[in-house]
């Protein structure tokens, strides 16, 4: 937004921030508009409102004054109720509301103070008053068990109580599968398929089974892939299917769920319980020894799960055909070889196409019975849990072809590759670290993954990785698709998960239409019962080079109503995942409490203008050393190479380094946890003239060692530029020759860069 736009009337939604100051988020998709703190008094953090702008602020941002209040944000805030001075206010958990809440006397509900309460605005705030409100709801204390997620699911606005139609519905659902259910379905009960998921895990959405086949004249497998049918039983307008749109996904807590389905259904009629007869939708396909799909068919079936298996049990079977494990699941045995030998040829294809895949450490949060953290542990990446991936990718990308071919609106997941705002901010931040590697203007997977692969082995992996990841764009549903960019593939959905994501449900009606010959929205009868059916009939997907074309021959109107739902299903996917960051924050701040004052040894994870954020190595617990912790000295940031440098010393932080810290400070209510630097000789990073040779040499770190990659990197970039001017100068031959690095920079830049492509 530039000079010209100043004056104008805009329509947004206000953006509160910690800080009193907040900016108003256009519809228009236009730059955001700041609001000063005097601005923000008379609204709230969600509120709806029109702006004028007045002009550009000293940063360049446009800076509004509010015109109008469009709409009020109605939802309920949480918050701490509060004895201040003889007045009861309530303090908002969300710091970004900016302003306390009054509470008049008869309007507590009999809260305590300090008690988190909800709160129900009775009067808005005004630029000369406080809001005012009245307590509608008391959470209980602070401290109780599960605190952290009553007020998560608040403060996100996640659906977490059924409405009394939707327990109405499900009361009347049977509790297994009746004769009736099992009509006009293939029967696939005495197929050895079994589920494979976590030791945690009560739904299961997925059952697998894999068998050698001839491809043409060539060894191949036949992989099923049987998925709960749950559209058979949440049918289009039902109350149920009404509150699990609403949801649109399953949100994820350590020791709790807010399913999408009630528990009748997510963990009882429609998961994939061992040893019963459940419903499901089949994709049958034929993989070659190459691991193409050359053939696939979908048909809604009847299955029994023959074992509940973990990932645990199955990568020590995969590793020890004759151990225990082995033994005790003998008769599964031979079935998951063949899943593994298919999963290593659908592995191969992955790398063939050029799919990202990272190497990332995630970690899971372990309860006590109070609910509060005991430890954090790293999981553990097995074959097993490659092995289902795949599978799962296989079928996801079967589901988009046939929806493709069957030209039938429906949801995508569309992940696009970097904008070009991006892949330039990429590219300038290979170029400040000196590699002889770089990306193109077009950028594919396949670049990334070999940018990723060949700086695997350096000490800045890990930060080079990080910027890879954030050079692409966020997943979204859509009915336009445009492809996978990170699993390089030219249509992508989701089928798989139809119990915990509602774009899966819909994927199963649109199948189940197409099955038919019939739109989504039909009453629709399957095909014919029967039992294992013949192999599908060989057929060669359209394999469309760069991203798919969009919809064709689908109403205008058709794609209005899938892009919205789309665009739903996307933003509640977002605030699940918030919701869940939020109450993670929350635990480890509580964790980290018991441990002021101590300190640990971690790698600096991410670096900003304003500090460094330090994940500790013991704990996998994320905290920030404020610059002002950083020594006596003023720090630049360098927002390329994404550093911090000491004028002075010269002495650098980079994402990657490693450092030692105290813990000094938790901050609860902003989820936020400060260090302070602990001056560790062995540990803090230097420049290699920051001390005299021999003590560099005797305390050698992985920051120094990073440090003089990039310089020889630098160096070796600098040699190749003047030797290619040199030749392609007329007057190369009457020039001076440039300096070169020596050996020892040269070895160090060729094994930084894994040599030159």
């Amino acid at each position: 937004m530039n000079n010209s736009h100043v004056s104008n009337e805009v329509d947004g939604t206000v953006q509160g921030h910690r800080d009193g100051h907040g900016f108003v988020v256009l519809d228009s998709g236009e730059a955001d508009i700041y609001l000063a703190p005097q601005e923000m008094r008379a609204v709230l953090h969600h509120d709806r409102v029109r702006v004028r702008v007045m002009r550009l602020d000293r940063k360049g941002r446009p800076e509004g004054r509010v015109l109008d209040i469009l709409e009020r944000r109605k939802t309920p805030i949480i918050g701490r109720l509060l004895l201040e001075n003889g007045v009861w206010v309530v303090a908002p958990e969300d710091k970004r509301y900016g302003q306390d809440i009054l509470i008049q006397k008869n309007a507590t509900a009999n809260a305590e103070a300090g008690q988190v309460v909800a709160v129900e605005l009775t009067e808005p705030p005004s630029l000369h008053s406080q809001p005012v409100g009245r307590i509608t709801e008391v959470l209980g204390d602070i401290d109780d068990p599960g605190m952290e997620i009553e007020i998560a699911v608040r403060k996100y606005e996640v659906p977490h109580r059924f409405s009394p139609e939707t327990l109405a519905q499900t009361g009347k659902l049977p509790d297994k599968v009746r004769p009736a259910d099992m009509k006009h379905r293939v029967d696939l009960t005495d197929v050895p398929l079994v589920t494979i998921d976590g030791e945690d895990a009560r739904d299961f959405d997925d059952a697998v089974y894999c068998e050698p086949a001839k491809v043409g004249r060539k060894k191949g497998w036949r992989l099923l892939v049987a998925i709960a049918d749950v559209s058979h039983y949440v049918k289009p307008g039902d109350p149920l299917d009404g509150d699990a749109y609403e949801r649109a996904t399953s949100v994820y807590f350590p020791r709790r769920v807010i399913p999408m389905l009630p528990e009748k259904l997510s963990n009882g009629l429609c998961s994939l319980n061992p040893n019963q007869s459940r419903l499901s939708m089949v994709c049958d396909m034929l993989v070659d020894g190459d691991g193409e799909v050359t053939a696939y068919q979908f048909y809604p079936a009847v299955i029994c799960s023959h074992a509940r298996l973990t990932y645990t049990e199955v990568a020590a079977v995969l590793s020890n055909t004759r151990g225990p494990e082995a033994q005790r699941q003998k008769h599964l045995v031979p079935h998951l070889l063949h899943l593994h030998e298919v999963y290593r040829v659908l592995l191969k294809q992955r790398a063939g196409r050029g799919a990202i895949d990272f190497e990332t450490t995630e970690t899971q949060i372990v309860c006590d019975d109070n609910g509060r953290i005991d430890k954090i542990v790293p999981r553990v990446r097995t074959e097993a849990h490659r092995l289902i991936e795949e599978a799962m990718l296989a079928a996801n990308v079967c589901a988009a072809d046939f929806i493709q071919a069957g030209k039938h609106p429906s949801l995508y997941r569309v992940h696009e590759g970097p904008t070009p705002e991006k892949r330039l901010a990429l590219q300038n931040y290979l170029r400040s670290l000196g590699l002889s590697l770089t990306v193109s203007d077009e950028p594919t997977p396949g670049e990334l993954q070999a940018l990723a692969q060949q700086t695997r082995d350096r000490p800045d992996a890990a930060q080079i990785h990080t910027m890879l990841l954030r050079s692409m764009q966020q997943a979204i549903y859509t009915p336009f698709n445009n492809g996978h960019f990170g699993l390089s593939y030219s249509a992508y959905t989701h089928f798989t998960s139809p119990i915990r994501r509602y774009p899966d449900l819909l994927v199963h009606r649109v199948i189940k239409g197409l099955l038919v010959g019939k739109k989504y929205g039909l009453v629709v009868k399957a095909p014919a019962a029967g039992r294992l059916p013949p192999p599908p009939r060989r057929r060669q997907p359209a394999k469309v080079p760069g991203p798919a074309p969009r919809v064709e021959g689908i109403a205008p109107r058709d794609l209005e109503v899938w892009e919205a739902a789309g665009a739903h299903c996307s933003a509640n996917e977002r605030r699940a995942d918030e919701a869940s960051r939020d109450v993670e924050a929350w635990l480890k701040c509580k964790f980290m409490r018991d441990r002021l004052g101590e300190e640990y040894t971690g790698t600096v994870s991410s670096v900003t203008s304003f500090g460094l954020f330090v994940q500790l190595d013991d704990l996998y617990v994320e905290g920030l050393v404020h610059i002002t912790e950083l020594g006596g000295e003023y720090f630049r940031y360098d927002d390329v190479r994404h550093e911090l440098r000491g004028e002075r010393t010269g002495v650098r932080y980079a994402v990657g380094g490693r450092i030692r810290v105290q813990v000094s400070r938790v901050d609860l209510d902003g989820r936020r946890i400060d260090f302070r630097l602990v001056r560790d000789p062995l540990m803090a990073p230097t420049t290699p003239t920051a001390a005299p040779k021999s003590v560099r040499e005797r305390h050698a770190t992985a920051q120094d060692e990073l440090v003089s990659l990039q310089d020889a990197d630098r160096e070796v970039r600098r040699a190749t530029r003047k030797a290619t001017a040199r030749k392609s100068s007329p007057r190369a031959g009457k020039t001076a020759s440039s300096k070169v690095p020596g050996k020892a920079a040269g070895k160090a830049a060729g094994k930084s860069s894994g040599g030159k492509r």
